[in-house]
């Protein structure tokens, strides 16, 4: 706008100078010389006027416009836009966009890991899970748990308040942490067994070994006792031998949680390994008026893990199977293992029974050692299962079963 009234000034000063030319030449019309002074004199304020007039007929967006972005930048931007893009709809963490600042809003996915959150086949009910994330306050970091197809799964939301184009939003960013925890959880549990185990064993040895002693001391000594006060010792010595051995026994048995070596992973195909399984555990279940049935889809899928803890993992969760049937006196008790990729090409493994099942209030706790639901169980049979997958880089799920019984997810 300034430089339009510059000219505008530049313009009118120039029709100024001119008009004052012309009448200083129409009262020196008897002077010729004069006369074509003043017309040289007219050419300079005729030609700014002409400059001026030029310059105001422009167009005002092309007079005021910047200079135009070279080429090569606006590649450059175009490249660094796509990028970011790119960052966004692969990032590892769940981004969704809310449209209200504060309270329920409308939820919408941001990229793959969202959209792949709420897609068929993973949280149980997608429609839960938006209404928790469109209530989360803004400016807040939590944890929050929801249902999937593999059990239930923890995970920290964060949301950040912004305002685009003049209206307030939401962004929320789910990130699961099921696997961490659980690998912190199963760090902290080794470290407690490996403790209690040494205290307990440092205590339990001695006591074991002069309760024998005792006990050898007590024979060479009949001929000095009376036969009352003898058996009486006899019994309390053998009664404290025993307990001592029994106790070594059980410590001895957590002691192996904290103790499996480290995971030697070779390809295997799962077709050969699930036939061996089958001539170790079948003829358990046949006794039992039941069977087992093993299935790989396809028959060529192989993996990269230790065949023998994953060997291992399966039997525990048979054996389970096993106990859990005869103790609710199922009539044909039924089981399968069941191999398959799943989205996203990893592999999972299906363990599922017709037993009793877990109860939901205990669903939360049968991963925990120490803790069993029979009368002489120790608790390590399940602990036993999550140590050695995850010591081959898997995850172990108590999944909702589609029909009666237990059913586990293992996946790597």
């Amino acid at each position: 706008m300034a430089s339009e009234r510059r000219l505008q000034l530049g313009a009118a000063a120039s029709v100024t100078a001119l008009l004052a030319l012309a009448i200083g030449a129409d009262a020196l019309h008897a002077e010729p010389r004069r006369i074509v002074l003043c017309a040289l004199l007219a050419l300079a304020p005729a030609a700014m006027l002409w400059q001026c007039l030029r310059r105001l007929a422009m167009p005002r967006a092309h007079m005021e416009a910047p200079a135009a972005m070279p080429t090569a930048s606006r590649e450059t931007l175009a490249d660094a836009v796509q990028a970011l893009e790119a960052r966004l709809e692969h990032a590892p963490i769940a981004l969704f966009g809310i449209d209200h600042a504060s309270g329920d809003g409308a939820l919408a996915p941001l990229n793959t890991s969202a959209r792949r959150l709420l897609a068929p086949g993973r949280a149980s009910a997608p429609e839960a899970l938006r209404q928790l994330l469109a209530a989360q306050p803004a400016g807040q970091r939590q944890l929050v748990s929801f249902d999937t197809e593999r059990g239930v799964e923890r995970a920290l939301v964060a949301v950040s308040a912004l305002t685009l184009h003049g209206a307030a939003q939401r962004l929320v960013a789910l990130m699961p942490v099921e696997s961490e925890l659980e690998a912190e959880a199963l760090n902290a549990w080794r470290e407690l067994v490996q403790v209690l185990t040494h205290e307990i064993m440092n205590s339990l040895t001695p006591v074991a070994s002069l309760s024998r002693t005792a006990c050898g001391l007590l024979d060479d000594a009949t001929a000095m006792l009376p036969g009352d006060i003898h058996a009486d010792l006899a019994t309390a010595l053998d009664a404290i031998a025993r307990r001592a051995a029994s106790l070594v026994d059980f410590v001895a048995s957590y002691r192996s949680l904290s103790t499996v070596p480290p995971a030697q992973p070779q390809r295997v195909a799962l077709e050969a390994m699930f036939a061996r399984l089958a001539a170790l555990v079948a003829p358990g279940w046949q006794a039992m008026g039941g069977q087992v049935v093993f299935a790989v889809e396809p028959a060529s899928l192989d993996a990269v893990i230790d065949a023998g803890q994953l060997e291992q993992a399966l039997i525990n969760l048979l054996k389970n199977a096993a106990e859990a049937a005869t103790a609710a006196q199922i009539a044909h008790p039924q089981a399968s293992v069941t191999a398959r990729l799943s989205r996203g090409g990893r592999l999972r493994i299906e363990v599922a029974d017709n037993g009793p099942g877990v109860p939901a209030a205990l669903a939360a706790h049968i991963f925990t050692p120490f803790f069993s639901t029979r009368k002489q169980g120790r608790g390590i049979g399940l602990a036993m299962v999550r140590h050695l997958v995850h010591a081959n880089g898997g995850t172990v799920r108590h999944a909702r079963p589609v029909g009666a019984g237990a059913r586990f997810l293992l996946t790597f």
